[in-house]
């Protein structure tokens, strides 16, 4: 170790951290992978393999991308089951001595993307749990698949969680219909036979299997009494997955755990059970010997306007409902749609310039989201108020007929009640939206690090500070003038580089003439740079002001975005009653262009 060069001692101290993972290593504006990684990079992403010196005698292997195209590349890896963990500078390399801190920020695996550009907008990214049955004195189930399995899984970009006891059939079944990314088993007995080979597995710590470690877990994430709270018993092997679920986020994406707040038991008899051959034969998902979209019964009837409907078709679609009561209530909503054609376009025209809220959100508790991001979520909650006003106003239309027709003796309904339960579950989350718009500007930088993020005037010292920084121009001609002045060198310039700051430069021929203040910086072939305390006190102004500036900025944005993840739930409730109105008004529009009929149900 001692021969070894620095930074390869400070790799090799991240790998043995991360020894599954394939480590991104910062180093200035790439990213670095180094060894196995690298010749795994170099295979699977298609790029150079090259190598490096790294201590006496010593050259590894290596394979770098440009930090600015580091999406694309996880994107690939993840999608083929790797994971990759990134290792970032933590300190300015321009001002540290010796060499720069780093430190792993997140660990990216298939099932914990949160990132939009890295995931399908259309369909949830599904994370699996699998639990054998439990067996006493053995953390993990042992080898036993043979009883009912603990079944799991969470979106962590929406906060979706699901969990419960299910036979074999049902969870192989669950796995097809879900097709999660991600799929955890405990480390030690083999994954179950009937796993569908293709799909990727993570083992993980068998300790997280057990039943009262996992039961402490579902109970403080929740701060819940039991996990009964969420119709699951305690004794059933759906809280062993619960637990290691949530142990593997804390692990991978501790960030985005907080949106997960709930668990909705999954409860078999309240869906016609579809295993993977039947929903192949009926097409649900994909058609033809080579499973394309097309063609299949979800790109027929997918016409939502938002992601967050099309998620939500998808899953209701792999889940047909038994209760009668239940799916006329879908079909009342589909009904009220389909009966104005101008009404249904009204509504989809809103839905249109509704963003992604639930993913949004998502990212804001995360902490990664951009401040654009955060406009985006502000205007979409913004439309809210117009759609409960347009479904009020349609309720009022739908009223007024109604009266008339019972007036006349009419047999016609008004199909609006699940209708009016959407609306009163839109709530314009009025807080939220004004804590955005009153300090994040409608058109902030693309990064928090770019700067004209938070509004003007919203903070008076900000204000203060960014009109220093905007009189750097200004400052820089009056000076350089003056100075020519009263030295009558008029070839005298005052430039900055992130060297030196900020200086006076003159030209050799004209050296002599210096004034005696001058203190010399820097001497080139053609040219002195000079430094005056004048200019040295305007330096540390400026940079000051900068420095605080961004602290300043920084503190607004965060503030704003814990605001936001405060109220996350709020936000979700909405966002699942939008996707809901948008489904309705999709399969209108389906019934309305294939001419399909609303059909009668028996029980």
């Amino acid at each position: 170790m001692d021969q070894l060069t620095p930074i390869r001692r400070q790799y090799l101290d991240v790998k043995r951290r991360y020894p599954h993972a394939i480590v991104f290593f910062r180093l200035g504006d790439f990213y670095e992978t180094f060894d196995d990684d690298a010749e795994l990079c170099s295979r699977e992403l298609d790029i150079t393999l090259t190598s490096k010196p790294m201590g006496k005698g010593l050259r590894v292997p290596l394979a770098g991308i440009p930090y600015h195209a580091v999406d694309g590349y996880i994107a690939k890896l993840i999608a083929k089951g790797y994971k990759v963990a990134l290792c970032e500078q933590m300190s300015d390399p321009a001002t540290t001595k010796g060499i720069v801190d780093r430190k792993v920020v997140r660990v990216v695996t298939p099932g914990t993307v949160i990132e939009g550009n890295l995931l399908d907008e259309r369909a949830n990214n599904y994370l699996a749990c699998l639990a054998p049955a439990r067996r006493a004195g053995r953390a993990g189930g042992g080898d036993s698949w043979q009883g009912d399995v603990g079944f799991a899984y969470v979106d962590i970009s929406t906060g979706e969680f699901v969990a419960g006891a299910l036979t074999r059939e049902q969870a192989a079944a669950e796995l097809a219909r879900i097709r999660p990314a991600e799929v955890l088993v405990p480390d030690g007995p083999d994954p179950p036979p009937w796993l569908d080979a293709s799909m990727h597995v993570t083992r993980v710590e068998p300790l997280w299997f057990d039943a009262d470690l996992a039961t402490v877990t579902v109970q403080e994430h929740f701060r819940v009494a039991s996990p009964e709270a969420f119709g699951i018993d305690r004794v059933s092997p759906a809280v062993p997955a619960c637990g290691a679920v949530l142990m593997y986020l804390r692990e991978n994406q501790a960030a985005s755990v907080p949106l997960v707040s709930s668990i909705r038991a999954h409860r078999a008899a309240e869906y016609v059970g579809l295993d993977a051959h039947t929903m192949r034969n009926l097409e649900l998902f994909t058609a033809g010997r080579d499973l394309r979209r097309d063609g299949s019964l979800l790109a027929t009837l997918d016409l939502a306007s938002t992601s967050m409907g099309a998620r939500l078709l998808r899953r209701r679609l792999g889940q047909p409902l038994v209760d009668i009561v239940a799916i006329e209530r879908r079909l009342d909503a589909v009904a009220y749609c389909h009966e104005s054609a101008m009404r249904r376009a009204r509504h989809s025209d809103m839905l249109r310039e509704m963003p992604d809220v639930e993913r949004l959100a998502g990212r804001i508790v995360a902490g990664s989201a951009q401040p654009r991001e955060l406009v985006a979520l502000r205007r979409g909650l913004e439309l809210i108020p117009r759609l409960r006003a347009e479904l009020a106003a349609a309720q009022q239309t739908a009223d007024s007929k109604q009266q008339s027709s019972n007036a006349h003796g009419s047999d016609e309904v008004a199909f609006d009640g699940r209708i009016v339960e959407i609306a009163a579950r839109l709530r314009p989350c009025d807080d939220v939206a004004v804590a955005i718009a009153q300090a994040i500007d409608d058109e902030p930088g693309a990064t928090l690090d770019a700067g004209n993020v938070v509004r003007p005037g919203f903070s008076e010292e900000l204000d203060h500070l960014r009109l220093i920084t905007r009189d750097v121009r200004r400052f820089v001609a009056e000076l350089e003038a003056g100075e020519r002045e009263r030295t009558g060198i008029k070839s005298l310039k005052v430039g900055y580089n992130r060297v030196f700051g900020y200086y006076i430069e003159i030209s050799k021929a004209n050296a002599a003439l210096a004034p005696e203040h001058y203190e010399r910086r820097q001497s080139l072939v053609n040219a002195e740079r000079y430094a005056t305390p004048q200019l040295r006190e305007y330096e540390s102004q400026i940079l000051t002001a900068k420095d605080r500036a961004a602290e300043i900025e920084t503190a607004i944005f965060r503030q704003v975005c814990a605001q936001v993840a405060a109220a996350a739930a709020h936000v979700l409730a909405t966002a699942a009653a939008v996707a809901e109105l948008d489904v309705a008004c999709g399969l209108a529009e389906a019934a309305a262009r294939y001419n399909y009929v609303r059909p009668s149900l028996d029980g």
